[in-house]
């Protein structure tokens, strides 16, 4: 929270230090509070807490004198690694602007050189403290590091605090980092939608490799697994019995299992349990066994950079192996499966809600379904039979809404 209100004089309510206030406005593409008072940016305006500058990429769906070259313009800025342009383009990914589409289009090309590593594990198990000492060993190793931190969404409010990055401020100047927060706005899965698309902009960026943290998951929260070639479980002492180990779900997903705060009591324990459901399991894809990493007390600086070093040397083992075998091709194919879906998803199912959005029908067929005088499967049937028949956004318009009950009719 920096500033108060949504359109109102500058008022700070906390005074960040200069790193952290630089570090959010650069990482958001906007404008410094000097520069927003200035009469040449009057047409800047404050939303969300911070001075946003109306962005580049436009508003709406693409026009006329929206031309490839301006679309190419952007892709070779991002291209030479401007902040400010890849900040807005992952805005527009958020909030599903069409203009980003086709950007993205542009930069598929582009992409899949970058190593995705997933970092997933419980709420408070540590992955954003030890997602900022991997950027510090992989910048020690002179390579480029983005960083996509997924927040949670208040299902009330609809805000998220965007918080982890603010444990990673240490980075802040640094120019061969770029960290980004993502809200998961409802999505499931323990990633945000806006993720696929925002890995493609880091790697088009140019970046080595590209950390992605999920929202702190539960058992069922995989989707990582689509989107990073090396997942990182993290797990400390006292999360459970022996039996959580044995359950399926994110424990199968995980490449490594690094046990945090290894210096609590449990730790050793938990080491046990994991080596043997690791030795109950019939075979390893590609020869490789998830090793189990420790990591101590971060307030002890050197054995902690010393183990953390290991976790990176052994991530890079794993995409090695990877890379060596067939088994890098079948998760990219997976990833593609998964991107088209989405795409469709996009192309099919959203274009539908929102021309009934539009049209008025959206929350007469959701009174429908409330009042029990249909079903959503009927409903659903009758809508993908009207998309396939000629002028199916005209016969959606036009749509009866309370026919089409029980039986297979197919006329709403």
């Amino acid at each position: 929270m920096l500033l108060l209100g949504m359109s109102c004089e500058l008022k700070p309510l906390i005074k960040p230090s200069n790193q952290i206030l630089r570090f959010i406005l650069d990482q958001t593409g906007c404008l410094r509070p000097e520069e927003a008072l200035k009469p040449e940016h009057s047409n800047y305006n404050i939303t969300s807490g911070l001075i946003n500058k109306r962005l580049h990429l436009g508003t709406g769906r693409t026009n006329a004198h929206q031309t490839k070259g301006g679309i190419h313009q952007i892709v070779d800025r991002i291209r030479a690694g401007d902040v400010r342009t890849v900040s807005r383009l992952i805005r527009h990914i958020e909030d599903k602007n069409p203009r980003a589409t086709e950007v993205i289009k542009a930069l598929f090309p582009l992409t899949g050189h970058a190593h995705v590593i997933g970092l997933t594990g419980a709420p408070g198990a540590g992955k954003s403290t030890l997602n900022d000492a991997l950027i510090t060993s992989y910048r020690r190793q002179g390579k480029t590091v983005g960083v996509l931190a997924v927040d949670p969404t208040s299902p009330f409010t609809g805000g998220a605090i965007l918080g982890d990055r603010v444990r990673m401020q240490r980075h802040a100047e640094d120019k061969g980092v770029f960290i980004r927060s993502l809200a998961t706005r409802g999505a499931l899965g323990g990633l945000s939608d806006a993720v696929d698309e925002a890995i493609h902009v880091l790697d088009a960026m140019g970046k080595d490799v590209i950390l992605v943290e999920t929202v702190g998951t539960g058992q069922s929260e995989v989707d990582i697994m689509n989107n990073a070639h090396t997942i990182l479980l993290v797990l400390t002492p006292g999360m459970g019995d022996e039996v959580q180990t044995l359950k399926a779900g994110v424990m199968e997903i995980a490449d490594l299992f690094l046990i945090n705060k290894a210096d609590q009591p449990g730790a050793a324990k938990l080491l046990n349990e994991l080596k043997r459901a690791l030795d109950m399991a019939d075979s390893f894809p590609c020869g490789w066994r998830p090793p189990i990493l420790t990591v101590e007390n971060i307030a002890q600086p050197e054995p902690f950079v010393d183990k953390v070093n290991q976790v990176r040397c052994k991530i890079e083992e794993h995409y090695e192996l990877l890379r060596d075998s067939d088994i890098l091709r079948q998760r990219e194919r997976r990833k593609a499966e998964v991107q088209l879906k989405h795409a469709l998803d996009n192309a099919l199912v959203d274009e539908v809600v929102e021309c009934l959005r539009q049209g008025g029908e959206w929350e007469g067929l959701l009174q429908a379904l409330t009042d029990k005088s249909t079903d959503p499967y009927t409903l659903a049937e009758g809508i993908t039979s009207l998309i396939y028949a000629p002028d199916w956004t005209g016969k959606l318009a036009n749509m009866d809404i309370a026919a089409g009950q029980g039986g297979n009719d197919h006329e709403l």
